[in-house]
């Protein structure tokens, strides 16, 4: 109940859907964006979510270049909204042969899937919807037509994907949903950055360097989030999904801030 409490945000009930993006680095970073994809599917196991991946591309050589995964669960995307950001990774990379230390960067971005009595007019016309062949781990059975949907939405430049439903036309509704949802969070975010604006609020930027947490696996063992200073050294129960802590500092950290309690 106390843990709840915490989470009365106006979309906080709602399935969250959650993108992972490997940032420079190849090899090194697509593996740290798949060690992250595993971190978030046991996290969701955990609390008994049902996920489904709609898209991903996979590294060349290892882990993924990007993926999405829809959370569909009771409060997913009240839990999952402070993982938004960037991740940093320090450890002795394996596909180093000199074993020297790395350091790796992802994104994570989390939006609620907007349910369908949000109104939110999308015209076809705005529309570019393209269709390919399906690729990746579960893709197979689809390959022998074009069932994977790519759709444009052209006024906003907002690309989504998926490939991993039975039928064109499963892909498309899932892919629309994505893309709902991605519009929907677009105003808010215009509407948030003008209020901003008015009351002189400085809103800090996702981007690389500003990360909000960091997993060192070397020289020592530390996760670290640097938003609330919570941190663990028990980096291989984080990394299995382990994240309530981070997710309950951070959560008490909003409420507090909004209660005026906490200053930036």
């Amino acid at each position: 109940m106390e843990f709840k409490s915490l989470l009365g945000g106006e979309f906080d009930k709602y399935n969250a859907i959650l993108s992972i993006n490997a940032g420079a680095g190849g090899t090194e970073a697509c593996d740290w964006a798949g060690m992250l994809l595993r971190m978030y599917l046991r996290f969701a196991e955990d609390k008994g979510f049902v996920t489904k991946t709609t898209d991903i591309l996979m590294g060349e050589e290892a882990g993924i270049k990007n993926v999405t995964v829809l959370i569909e669960g009771e409060y997913a995307y009240g839990l999952l909204k402070g993982e938004r950001g960037v991740h940093r990774l320090v450890r002795i990379s394996p596909f180093d042969a000199n074993k020297r230390r790395h350091t790796s960067f992802a994104s994570v971005d989390v939006i609620p899937e907007i349910k369908e009595d949000i109104e939110l007019e999308i015209q076809e016309k705005d529309l570019k919807i393209e269709t390919f062949r399906s690729s990746g781990p579960g893709g197979q059975h689809m390959q022998k037509s074009d069932t994977a949907v790519r759709i444009t939405h052209l006024p906003s430049g907002i690309v989504v994907s998926c490939q991993n439903e039975r039928s064109q036309y499963q892909n498309k509704q899932t892919a629309l949903k994505i893309l709902k949802a991605r519009l929907y969070q677009l105003e808010r975010q215009k509407k948030e950055e003008e209020l901003s604006r008015k009351v002189g609020a400085v809103k800090q930027k996702i981007e690389w360097g500003s990360q909000i947490r960091s997993y060192i696996l070397h020289p020592y063992n530390l996760v670290k989030d640097h938003r609330t200073d919570f941190q663990t050294q028990d980096t291989n129960s984080v990394l299995d999904g382990k994240i309530d802590g981070f997710i309950e500092a951070y959560l008490k950290k909003i409420k507090n801030k909004d209660a005026g309690l906490v200053q930036e």
